[in-house]
């Protein structure tokens, strides 16, 4: 691509409604642009890091059984009347009537329509253990939208809902879900710690968010520093393993705002252990039984030929959330260093051009095609810039690695570096090994 030709609207100055740096940089680099309140457009360079991030969430999901589905974003109300939450829901549910006056509404989330498909189809125990999910746009009309797509009205999310025998072969699913949370979030490059949270109108007894540390973080969080020496690689992928996996993490205090208790946090955590900061929610999941099976009346016929309900649980991660929460850990100082697995290119090449001397530019482009031909994928700046605005440009928007063509690049070597690391001359053929490893 050609950064002439490249839709990317950027702003010099900091916008003055962004309070918070994901919002403030997704303005100006033109990731995203305000339709309403709480409710975004997102333009290529934005649109671009989301699906990359959707792609990983989504291979993560495959690896541990999960199968992909889409469901609607406009559902019936019988469902949530069946359920007993239509009303209790509140006013974040967006209500609408069709033409022919049906009551309709748009999904906050999607427990009782997967219910309604999964009770249709399923009637057996053989079948089970079952884990569906879609990714798909939400609605949920926040009293106080704020802080660009980390608080908004419409958002991108990942649900997925299991469905069990028994409540012990449910926890198991819950112990997978667990699992591939912080192996996807490890694929992005952030810490996810995983803390004890209320269930909220989810419902259910057992639940935990994944947070990640930031000082514009949303939650207070309290912690013991052990967590984070944790890794989470060292496990299984068995029942026995993962049951060990959610031991561990979950015996260590660490609780958001919602569920501290300033006593229990002095007598469970050393002084010298305590950590008291901020986080931003990334993932969450919930087990609730039978919470939406039993007024459902999603029934499977159990070993015995017995009707039980079904156990279920629902997992989310707000998927255009982590555009803006990846950006609030990584950047610093005028500088966004996406995860190379989800930065907008993976090469940047930046020539010295001047409409006096054109021979930087073919240099650039005879790179440039070469690259292509890798299938690596790579940005041209052609744009007559002096060199100084480019690098701020190209810092901003965060490509991991830059090719400058100018003074220094003679002969077979050209100027190779990393986003905010030091310059070095390479030839192209160095250049190509270090990008596609």
């Amino acid at each position: 691509m050609y950064f002439s030709k490249l839709f990317i609207p950027i702003i010099k100055d900091l916008p003055t409604e962004a309070k918070i740096k994901s919002h403030q940089l997704m303005l100006r680099t033109g990731m995203i642009k305000q339709s309403s309140a709480g409710i975004y457009s997102w333009l290529p360079l934005g649109f671009k890091v989301m699906k990359k991030i959707e792609q990983i969430v989504r291979e993560e999901q495959n690896s541990i059984g999960a199968q992909e589905m889409l469901m609607p974003t406009i559902q019936s109300s019988e469902i949530w009347k069946e359920s007993g939450r239509y009303d209790d829901y509140g006013e974040e549910m967006l209500r609408i009537k069709d033409r022919q006056g049906r009551e309709m509404l748009y999904g906050p989330t999607n427990e009782e329509l997967v219910t309604d498909v999964f009770r249709s189809s399923v009637k057996s125990y053989k079948t089970l253990p079952q884990i569906l999910y879609h990714i798909q746009w939400k609605f949920r009309d926040e009293i106080r939208p704020r802080f660009g797509v980390m608080r908004c009205k419409e958002f991108y999310m990942k649900d997925a809902y299991s469905f069990d025998l028994s409540d012990e072969e449910a926890k198991k699913s819950y112990n997978k879900m667990f699992y591939s949370y912080l192996k996807t979030f490890n694929r992005l490059e952030l810490k996810a710690i995983p803390m004890a949270a209320d269930t909220g109108p989810i419902g259910g007894d057992l639940s935990h968010e994944f947070v990640i540390l930031a000082e514009t973080g949303e939650s207070d969080i309290y912690a013991d520093k052990n967590i984070f020496e944790i890794d989470p690689n060292k496990y299984n992928f068995d029942d026995a393993s993962l049951q060990k996996m959610r031991e561990d993490f979950t015996k260590i205090y660490a609780v958001t705002d919602e569920k501290y208790k300033k006593e229990d946090f002095n007598k469970l955590v050393k002084k010298e252990n305590q950590i008291i900061t901020k986080g931003i929610e990334v993932g969450h999941i919930f087990y609730f039984s039978d919470k939406y099976s039993k007024p459902m009346s999603c029934l499977i016929d159990d070993k015995n030929g017995k009707k039980t309900s079904v156990k279920m649980g629902s997992y989310g991660i707000g998927v255009s959330r982590l555009v803006g929460a990846i950006i609030e850990a990584k950047y610093n100082k005028e500088i966004m260093k996406w995860p190379k697995s989800v930065a907008p290119f993976d090469v940047v090449i930046i020539p010295s051009i001047s409409k006096n001397n054109k021979d930087n530019f073919k240099k650039a482009e005879k790179v440039y095609n070469e690259l292509k031909k890798q299938n690596i994928d790579v940005l041209l700046d052609d744009v007559e810039e002096n060199m100084s605005n480019k690098f701020k440009k190209h810092d901003l928007i965060g490509v991991p690695y830059q090719i400058i063509i100018g003074s220094k690049s003679e002969g077979d070597n050209l100027e190779f570096k990393e986003l905010n690391s030091k310059t070095e001359l390479l030839s192209l053929e160095k250049i190509k090994l270090k990008l596609n490893h």
